[in-house]
C-alpha cells in the first residue's frame, strides 16, 4: 500500500443496482485505497453477492481480497431483502469463486474481528441495508467506538428547504432495515458521514455512456461494463450514489457539508425508515453531504478507473445541469 493509504471495508448489496459494482471498481483502482475486506448482505443468498464481488476482485488481480456474506433477511421480521440478483448473469463470463465456496452468515464476524484487530484504523463504507452493520453494533457496541469513520450511502435529508411531509421519500437502503439503520445512528462513532439520495441523484450519466467508457478500461471495469449491459435492460441512467460515497473518502472536497442530528422513523406504520435530519439539535453527531460539484465527482471517478477512453484524455462531460 502507498503511504497515506486508507484501510476500507465495504459492505455492500452488490448485483441489484448497478452503483455498488461501480463502486466497489473505484476503491479496487484508487491507490490511496486499502481495501481490507468485502462484506455482502440481503439476497436469497449473499452468497451470490458475494461471487459477483470475486469477479471484480479477481478482474482487477485482488484475488487476496477477504469477502464474507452477511445478513438476507432484516432484523425485526425476518424478510428477505432485495432477493434477486439480477447482475448475476454475468458470472459464466468471468473468473469467480462460486457462491458454495463463500460461507454463509460470517460478515458480522469478520467486521468485529477486524475492526477490534484495528482500532482507530477502519474506515467502514456501507452502501446497501444496514442489517450487517445493525447486527454488529447490537452484539458488540464497542466497534463503534474503534471505527476510524463509518461513511453510509443512506437516508434522503431535505436539505434543499422541502420539507418531508410534502413528499416523504424513503431511500432504499434506509428502508430496507428501518430497525438496523435507526440501530447505525444510535452508534457511538466518532466520525459518523451520510451521503443521502437527495445528493447521489444529482451525479447521473446514460447508461450507454457508462458502458462505453467502462469498455475502454482495463481490469474490473471488464465486469463492470459487462454488468452495466444488464442494467441497460431495465435502465437508462447509470445513478453514482454509492461512488460518490466512496470518492468523499479520498477527496472530501468534491461535497459540501452540514452538522446534525439525523433520527429513523420507527413508529408509524406508513413510512418506516423515512430518515430526519435536524440541524439545530444540541446533539449533533452526524455529518451529511448537502452540496456536490458533478465535475469534481465525474474528474475523481474516471481519472482513477479509465486509464484509457475512446474521449480525449481529460474530457470530462459537463452534468451541471444534471
Amino acid at each position: 500500500m502507498n503511504e497515506g493509504s486508507i484501510p476500507v471495508i465495504l459492505d455492500t448489496d452488490i448485483g441489484s443496482d448497478i452503483d455498488d459494482s461501480v463502486c466497489l471498481a473505484y476503491l479496487l483502482c484508487q491507490p490511496r485505497c486499502e481495501l481490507v475486506g468485502i462484506t455482502t448482505v440481503s439476497g436469497r443468498d449473499p452468497r451470490d453477492r458475494a461471487a459477483l464481488a470475486s469477479a471484480v476482485c479477481r478482474a482487477a488481480g485482488r484475488d487476496d481480497v477477504p469477502i464474507h456474506s452477511g445478513a438476507a433477511s432484516r432484523i425485526m421480521d425476518g424478510e428477505i431483502m432485495q432477493p434477486n440478483v439480477p447482475q448475476a448473469v454475468v458470472l459464466d463470463r468471468f473468473d469467480h469463486r462460486g457462491a458454495s465456496d463463500f460461507a454463509p452468515n460470517t460478515a458480522v464476524r469478520f467486521l468485529q474481528e477486524t475492526i477490534n484487530a484495528r482500532p482507530g484504523e477502519i474506515t467502514l463504507l456501507a452502501i446497501g441495508a444496514m442489517t450487517n452493520l445493525g447486527l454488529l453494533f447490537s452484539l458488540d457496541p464497542g466497534t463503534a467506538h474503534k471505527l476510524k469513520r463509518l461513511v453510509l450511502m443512506c437516508g434522503y435529508f431535505y436539505l434543499g428547504g422541502r420539507p418531508w411531509r410534502s413528499h416523504p421519500f424513503r431511500e432504499p437502503n434506509a428502508l430496507s432495515d428501518p430497525l438496523a439503520t435507526h440501530i447505525v445512528y444510535r452508534s457511538s462513532v466518532a466520525d459518523h458521514l451520510s451521503v443521502g439520495a437527495d445528493v447521489t441523484t444529482l451525479i447521473q450519466m446514460q447508461t450507454p455512456e457508462c458502458v462505453t467508457r467502462f469498455k475502454s478500461a482495463r481490469g474490473p471495469m471488464k465486469v463492470v461494463s459487462a454488468m452495466t449491459e444488464v442494467w441497460n435492460h431495465t435502465c437508462a441512467t447509470v445513478t453514482f450514489h454509492d461512488p460518490l460515497a466512496a470518492s468523499l473518502i479520498f477527496n472530501p472536497e468534491i461535497c459540501t457539508y452540514q452538522q446534525g442530528q439525523i433520527a429513523v422513523e420507527l413508529a408509524s406504520p406508513r413510512i418506516p425508515g423515512l430518515t430526519y435530519f435536524d440541524r439545530n439539535d444540541s446533539n449533533r453527531p452526524h455529518r451529511v453531504a448537502c452540496e456536490v460539484n458533478s465535475q469534481a465527482f465525474f474528474k475523481e471517478y474516471f481519472g482513477i478507473t479509465v486509464k484509457t477512453t475512446s474521449r480525449p484524455i481529460g474530457y470530462i462531460p459537463d452534468f451541471s445541469s444534471g
